[in-house]
């Protein structure tokens, strides 16, 4: 998977617990919670979706990886190709 994919995927959970953002001018640098209105509980939706979805564990210390779309989808990309492997 790449970078690319990995910021979509983010992008379309995002979309799926808050409904009313507009995702289309959201800055790959810019933290998320700088742009959009998400909580903590927002947030914590994001972690367990990216388990529940696609398989993908993200440890309580890592969670600042996901702070930005270019931040997670780094973290995230060797994850997703590392379960891809694995199948």
């Amino acid at each position: 998977m790449t970078k690319d994919e990995c910021k979509k995927v983010v992008l379309d959970i995002i979309a799926d617990i808050a409904p009313d953002e507009d995702l289309s001018n959201v800055k790959p640098d810019v933290r998320l919670r700088d742009q959009l209105q998400l909580d903590s509980m927002d947030f914590l939706d994001i972690v367990m979706e990216l388990r529940k979805r696609h398989g993908i564990e993200v440890p309580e210390a890592e969670y600042q990886q996901l702070a930005s779309l270019d931040s997670s989808a780094e973290y995230l990309t060797p994850k997703f190709n590392a379960l891809a492997a694995k199948s």
